[in-house]
């Protein structure tokens, strides 16, 4: 499993110019079965997703992320190896 932690680096204006290419391309992180659950941050810094996959998809797929192409964010790209989940539909994030 992935953290995909990412940052702003310009301010939520700016991030909001891109908002809805960037949740089309979250909800096709979604189709494509890569992602499992997503978020804001709090206070709204960035945002966060847990994703599965290879090292190599989850790169690509960042790249593509609109809010990266237009230098909006940094992603911290973080792997887990989840060795325990907690009952009640989480064993969708064991790897």
């Amino acid at each position: 499993m992935f953290i995909l932690s990412l940052t702003y680096l310009k301010g939520t204006e700016e991030a909001d110019k891109y908002m809805q290419p960037h949740i089309d391309w979250v909800q096709a992180g979604y189709d494509k079965g890569l992602f499992l659950a997503s978020g804001r941050k709090v206070p709204r810094t960035g945002g966060v997703v847990l994703a599965r996959g290879t090292r190599v998809e989850i790169d690509a797929y960042v790249a593509a992320d609109p809010f990266t192409l237009h230098g909006v964010c940094a992603y911290e790209v973080t792997e887990v190896a989840v060795t325990r989940v907690a009952g009640g539909g989480l064993d969708a994030l064991k790897s």
